[in-house]
């Protein structure tokens, strides 16, 4: 089996530096046209996009289509019985039946949390056979917005 040979086609160094120089020459050429053109980009002009103006709805119809958007939102409500700090050598000796004791004394009122923010205080209650809270303080927003800071 003998293998075929396929002629190889070799160029003279003269060819090689001749197709070289078109190519040079062709670059220069489109950088010169380029130049003369004054083709460069500039940069885009900002111009402020235009903002709608924002009215209060006279019949508060808008108002109240932005409340039912909010509506079926679901949020954490959470009440807090009281909080204590103790080392992990301790937390590790916790079994059934360990008493744990908190910074809150009997009788205080309990913070009602939503997603984690505190928004009223209350007092413990049974509702048939389970605990309710009895909200006996509201938080303003302002207040709110304080403990934020």
């Amino acid at each position: 089996m003998a293998e075929e040979q396929k002629p190889v086609n070799v160029e003279s160094p003269v060819a090689d530096h001749s197709a070289a120089d078109d190519i040079m020459a062709d670059w220069a050429a489109a950088m010169a046209e380029q130049d003369d053109a004054g083709t460069r980009p500039q940069a885009p002009q900002a111009a402020p996009a235009p903002i709608p103006e924002l009215h209060a709805a006279a019949g508060g119809g808008t108002q109240t289509q932005n409340l039912d958007m909010i509506l079926d939102i679901p949020v954490t409500l959470s009440v807090e019985l009281g909080r204590t700090k103790i080392q992990i050598r301790n937390l590790l000796q916790l079994a059934q039946g360990s008493v744990v004791e908190l910074e809150r004394l009997a009788g205080e009122p309990m913070d009602v949390l939503v997603n984690g923010y505190l928004i009223a205080q209350g007092e413990v209650v049974l509702v048939n056979d389970k605990f309710g809270i009895r909200l006996t303080d509201i938080i303003s927003p302002a207040e709110r917005a304080k403990k934020l800071r």
